[in-house]
């Protein structure tokens, strides 16, 4: 009788066998088993109760009324950002949809027992009109934050200009020139910082002033207390004819009137 070789491979099965005789390795294989059917049975109840009629959402409370944002576009936001019932809506995909409402700067949303939403929104407060070439209006809220939005009464905001990423520096200038103008009775009705950073402002009675750029040996300020001084006499000089003061000299200015064609 012929022996077997010793290199000979073992039939298939008893290479199959041979995992019934690992237990290490079947009790790997068996965990994972579970961890599979543990997280597939975890969603499928997740699904579930979604559909399950408990605590369905019967209301959302809106905690202060809002000036500008309608109930109408609160109710569309709700229909399409809350959906499941009480405890599984999620408030934070709520939240991102109502924040993309026109005018909403924020908003915050917690669960109300037992079938209910709370909203707060926190809306922009527009202080100025930020100029551009073209696209949507822009605002300028009280942060010094761009944002969309439409006045009825556009007319009544300064406007502004300048590079992106400015606006929050063109406010802050608006507010001291602002301050140092009103003992004059006047105020600014446009601030514009240009690419090269000169600045320049008109007044509500036409005048224009021509700061220039903000230098260490003379700063903004001292140039605009030099204008301050002397518009009296400035405005006595040119009457109602509106004019243009350039005070990017270092100890005076130059005046010019601006007639219309």
């Amino acid at each position: 009788m012929a022996k077997p070789k010793k290199n000979q491979r073992m039939p298939a099965a008893q290479d199959a066998a041979g995992f019934w005789d690992k237990p290490v390795l079947m009790d790997l294989v068996s965990d994972l088993f579970f961890v599979f059917g543990g997280v597939a049975l975890a969603w499928a109840a997740l699904q579930a109760m979604q559909k399950l009629p408990f605590f369905p959402l019967r209301q959302l409370v809106v905690a202060a009324a809002p000036a500008q944002v309608s109930q109408g576009q609160i109710e569309q936001a709700a229909r399409t950002a809350l959906s499941g019932n009480f405890f599984t809506v999620n408030l934070d995909h709520a939240r991102a949809a109502f924040e993309k409402l026109p005018w909403v700067r924020r908003a915050e949303l917690r669960r109300r027992w037992p079938d209910g939403v709370e909203l707060s929104i926190e809306e922009h407060v527009a202080v100025a009109r930020w100029q551009r070439a073209e696209g949507e209006p822009t605002l300028v809220n009280t942060r010094g934050e761009l944002f969309h939005g439409m006045l009825a009464a556009e007319g009544k905001l300064p406007a502004f200009a300048g590079p992106e990423g400015s606006s929050a520096r063109v406010l802050e200038h608006y507010r001291d020139f602002a301050k140092m103008l009103a003992p004059l009775g006047r105020h600014p009705v446009t601030l514009a910082l240009t690419a090269r950073e000169a600045w320049q402002i008109k007044l509500d009675d036409g005048f224009v002033v021509e700061l220039g750029r903000d230098q260490a040996k003379h700063p903004l300020a001292e140039r605009m207390a030099r204008f301050v001084a002397y518009y009296p006499a400035a405005r006595q000089k040119l009457g109602s004819v509106a004019g243009v003061a350039d005070m990017r000299y270092p100890n005076g200015f130059a005046l010019r009137p601006v007639r219309k064609s």
